[in-house]
């Protein structure tokens, strides 16, 4: 029921309905953390993270993003780890922080780098469409270019995704 809730909640956030797509996220992790079980625990907190920078909610974000990747060093549950980077960078961007933009950059690398070791193509894509518009907006169009470019070229399917839209 709590994980449930905790993707309902993210369903509502996704759908525009943040605040109580946040408020329904928020009683899912409490429930979880109340049955004493941490599997799930550091993507529930990124989807959480990530509703929290789409209302500019960045300081919330990044204290949530900082909690899962403890519970990921602690658990040693690294799936999420790449997205975990990805949504720091994210959130580092969006904090306008003097060191932001070369902080950002950083985890993007990072994020790129475990998903590749973990062949998770989808998170590596993500985490190089973020690197990407990053050295877009820097005015290093080639070298987005050629980031993205054989990431992109992996899929043969799914096209139709908005990862692969973005």
């Amino acid at each position: 029921l709590a994980w449930g809730a905790i993707l309902q909640g993210w369903v509502l956030a996704e759908r525009r309905q943040e605040e109580e797509g946040l408020a329904q996220l928020r009683q899912g992790l409490v429930a979880s953390r109340a049955t004493g079980v941490e599997i799930g625990r550091p993507y529930y907190l990124a989807l959480l993270a990530d509703a929290c920078r789409k209302i500019g909610q960045t300081e919330e974000g990044l204290v949530l993003l900082a909690e899962a990747l403890e519970v990921v060093h602690r658990t040693a549950e690294r799936a999420p780890d790449a997205e975990l980077y990805r949504l720091k960078g994210e959130l580092l961007l969006q904090s306008r922080q003097p060191s932001a933009v070369s902080d950002a950059e950083e985890c993007f690398l990072q994020a790129i780098e475990v998903a590749r070791k973990q062949s998770a193509k989808s998170w590596e894509l993500r985490a190089a469409t973020s690197l990407a518009r990053l050295w877009q907006q820097q005015g290093k169009r080639q070298e987005a270019y050629d980031l993205l470019a054989p990431v992109y070229n992996w899929f043969t399917e799914g096209f139709d995704t908005l990862d692969l839209k973005d």
